[in-house]
């Protein structure tokens, strides 16, 4: 007699409605044999995915062949939309994120949160992918709960009141001319946020600091510095400590792009980092991003 092999199932059950299965033990699960049309018009649809992306951080489809009006009304379930970042189609409020020959420039790849440089920064983001080189061009997204949560507990006590400026222009303007560099200051303010913020749905705590935090705004107290000899080594390193954090594998999920493949994901509790692998070849997303609250 021969042994019985217990063979997995190819996904596994999420949901009553919805089919998916987890890609990492932190981070990330793939949704089978839905449509995002479908989840736009079906309210108890839409509430198990909101549920879903809460825990998984982040969620992927593939085979979504939709309008981009499909698109924005999907995302707009989950609220109004954002404006005013400087690749975005007037007419329809998506950025367009095309890497080809008319491209200024191709730099994407850093471990970041979208417009953590705002105020109110993205509540979440739907990047749909339009065009994807054979090979390379993948995306990775990081669970910044679990990188707070494996923190050392002298680390969380120190950072547990400390803020960050965030900037656009320290990122996007650095090849860019004096005056343009100006010019996107003034059009695009700083903006300051807790290093250690509070997910507003969820409770968890989130290392909120990325590549658009230029330094901490509350360290230059007599509890950090003497001198002034100990304000640049101890806040810079620990700033740099912190952001390397989303570097770690084990809080990471790597998704590889099919043309009409869709990420949906929590803008507040993930970093994530276009790898720029692939160029020469040709690289075309449109995200719509979702307004979020102000963090706290």
């Amino acid at each position: 007699m021969h042994d019985t092999v217990q063979v997995e199932e190819p996904f596994m059950a999420g949901h009553a409605s919805i089919k998916l299965k987890p890609l990492t033990r932190h981070i990330g699960a793939e949704l089978f044999d839905v449509n995002l049309p479908d989840i736009t018009r079906d309210n108890a649809l839409f509430a198990e995915v909101r549920s879903l992306l809460l825990k998984h951080k982040v969620l992927f489809l593939r085979d979504q062949d939709i309008t981009r009006a499909d698109h924005v009304a999907f995302a707009n379930r989950f609220g109004p939309l954002e404006d005013g970042h400087p690749n975005t189609d007037d007419e329809s409020g998506v950025v367009l994120l095309y890497k080809d020959d008319n491209s200024e420039g191709h730099y994407e790849n850093a471990y970041h949160s979208d417009t953590s440089w705002r105020e109110n920064p993205s509540m979440g983001s739907v990047l749909r992918c339009v065009e994807t080189p054979e090979v390379g061009g993948d995306t990775i997204w990081v669970n910044m709960v679990e990188a707070y949560r494996e923190l050392p507990d002298h680390v969380k006590e120190k950072i547990e009141v400390l803020r960050a400026r965030h900037s656009f222009e320290s990122v996007f303007g650095a090849v860019k001319p004096m005056e343009v560099r100006y010019e996107l200051k003034e059009r695009f303010p700083d903006a300051e946020h807790p290093v250690v913020r509070t997910h507003p749905e969820t409770g968890e705590k989130i290392l909120y600091v990325n590549v658009f935090a230029t330094h901490f705004t509350n360290f230059h107290t007599p509890e950090h510095v003497l001198y002034g000899a100990d304000y640049s080594p101890g806040a810079s390193d620990l700033l740099n400590y912190l952001k390397s954090r989303a570097a770690i594998p084990e809080y990471q999920v790597r998704w590889t792009w099919t043309k009409n493949s869709v990420a949906i994901w929590d803008n507040r509790s993930t970093q994530h980092y276009a790898i720029q692998d692939y160029w020469p070849a040709v690289r075309k997303m449109e995200r719509a991003s979702i307004v979020g609250d102000r963090p706290s």
